[in-house]
């Protein structure tokens, strides 16, 4: 049982399971999440600036208070969920078994569905360390001044409104690229649909994934990417370089296309594809697996 405690603007948690930073913060979920030299992970939740510390099963959130661990880090970091239960539920071959050991302690972040939808927008194609400057830039220029933080400035997500609103060229300049009229776009017309976007969580995964598709610059891809970080669509198993390499290379043939590779997975892991697919990429972008392997 989790043992919370409340102590100078911190939250400590312990005897917490199933937690791990660098595998939380590096499995391509978010890119709003910074490794500190301390080891300490520092990022923005709701226009909050969190900071993370672990030592072993204890956890302590920084600059934060009760209210922040009841209305922002209980639902975010998905604190509800057992995810032992899901390891072995998933656990029924062996590398499925070695994947789950080498990322134990991911956990699937519960983030807003407007931020993860931009967010990996500028994600196709892209590089992670490019995608997280992008979207700091973006943040920097249309977000609001947070505060500074360990000698940091931090900025709020920019509102859709305040994208909508801006000239494609000032979006080019925080080096959005081809990306940036599509942003637009996409936040004009976010305006208007606001409330499909925040309903998509309560409908089916299909009918999710064909309104998403309808937006320019979002493909099958980055489709499941937003059904699965921030719409609690977890039957579904979003396929990248990482993810194709590693099922071509250990379960499918290696020019399985991405739309099979991803029906074999749902099939196999069921309702539980989505944290299937997060061990999965950890355990082949960390590892190395199928570099060999030709992809397009």
């Amino acid at each position: 049982m989790m043992n919370i405690t409340e102590k100078d603007n911190q939250i400590i948690i312990q005897d917490m399971k199933d937690f791990n930073l660098s595998h939380i913060f590096d499995c391509g979920q978010c890119f709003r999440w910074n490794r500190d030299d301390d080891g300490s992970y520092t990022g923005v939740v709701k226009d909050k600036v969190l900071n993370v510390e672990q030592d072993g099963s204890t956890i302590v959130f920084n600059n934060v208070n009760r209210d922040d661990y009841e209305n922002i880090i209980k639902e975010y970091f998905d604190l509800n969920t057992d995810y032992n239960e899901i390891k072995n539920l998933l656990n029924t071959d062996e590398i499925m078994a070695e994947a789950i050991k080498f990322g134990d302690g991911i956990r699937i972040l519960n983030q807003d569905e407007w931020e993860t939808m931009i967010s990996f927008m500028i994600s196709a194609n892209n590089r992670i360390p490019m995608i997280k400057k992008v979207i700091e830039n973006l943040s920097a220029k249309f977000g609001e001044f947070i505060c500074n933080y360990r000698g940091r400035d931090y900025y709020s997500f920019p509102t859709a409104e305040k994208l909508s609103a801006a000239d494609v060229e000032e979006i080019q300049e925080c080096k959005a690229g081809f990306r940036s009229p599509r942003l637009k776009e996409a936040a004009t017309r976010f305006l208007e649909e606001r409330d499909i976007i925040y309903n998509l969580k309560n409908t089916s995964y299909d009918e999710g994934l064909t309104y998403l598709k309808t937006y320019k610059g979002i493909g099958d891809k980055v489709a499941n990417c937003v059904l699965l970080f921030s719409m609690r669509h977890f039957d579904t198993f979003p396929v990248d370089v990482w993810v194709r390499r590693v099922m071509q290379t250990l379960y499918v043939d290696k020019d399985t296309k991405d739309a099979d590779i991803r029906k074999f997975a749902e099939n196999k892991f069921g309702k539980f594809s989505g944290y299937a697919q997060q061990y999965l990429f950890y355990y082949a972008r960390e590892n190395g697996i199928g570099k060999s392997v030709k992809n397009v």
